[in-house]
This record gives C-alpha cells, sequence and structure tokens, in this order.
C-alpha cells in the first residue's frame, strides 16, 4: 500500500526488534513501512536523514543512548516533537511512567509486548 505509515521501532534487542515488529503487523495494519534502530543514537541519525516517521517505538535500556535520553531530543526538536513516541520496556512503574508521560510520551507497554498490548497503546493515538 501506498499510503501505510511509517514506524520506527529502537530496541538493542534484534528478537524484540521482530516481535514488536510483528504486534504491530497483527494489530494495527495501516502502519505498514518498519525502520529498524538498535539504539538511541542511531535511531536520531535515522531522524535527520528526513524520513518522516508517524509513530516512534521505544526500549528505554539500551547502549550508546538510552531510550529516555533519546526521547528528550525527540521532544525538544520542532521537526519531530509531534512524532507520537511509545515505550515499551521492562521498566513501567508509577512513577517512572509519570516521568515518561511528562516527557510527552503517548503510552508505556511493558514487557512482553503483544498485539493487544499494542491495540490498546495506539488507542491513544489521534
Amino acid at each position: 500500500m501506498a499510503n501505510t505509515k511509517q514506524v520506527l521501532i529502537i530496541d538493542d534487542s534484534s528478537t524484540s526488534r521482530m516481535i514488536i515488529q510483528r504486534c504491530v503487523e497483527m494489530s494495527a495494519p495501516e502502519f505498514g513501512s518498519f525502520a529498524l534502530a538498535e539504539n538511541g543514537m542511531e535511531a536520531l541519525a535515522m531522524l535527520r536523514e528526513g524520513v518522516r516517521y508517524d509513530l516512534i517505538l521505544t526500549d528505554i535500556n539500551m547502549p550508546k543512548m538510552d531510550g529516555q535520553t533519546f526521547i528528550k531530543l525527540v521532544k525538544n526538536n520542532a521537526e519531530t516533537r509531534s512524532i507520537p513516541v511509545i515505550v515499551i520496556s521492562s521498566i513501567a512503574d508509577g512513577a517512572f511512567v509519570e516521568d515518561l508521560k511528562r516527557l510527552g510520551v503517548t503510552a508505556v507497554i511493558k514487557k512482553p509486548v503483544s498485539p493487544a498490548k499494542i491495540l490498546e497503546a495506539f488507542g491513544g493515538l489521534s
């Protein structure tokens, strides 16, 4: 489809990236084009290449640049701040989730990810 939405998936685990992509494909077929990054630094470089992403799914604990630093940089940049960011992480306690929401995160999904959790998180997208 020519009108599929672009998703950037960031996780240092290739298995996690594959699982997240499959869950999105199963629950939200309008998101059909995927770019994959191993850490925030690689993802920032991809954003600077000029591809317009409709959604970012990111882990928090990653080498080189963690997800929280990545999110701060994305949300403080006029060109990228409007891109919805969903965090998929094993860390999902109340205070941490509130900190992420203050940064501008749309939703937080606790690992393990599933199509149902993706669908629920995508309910917050407009």
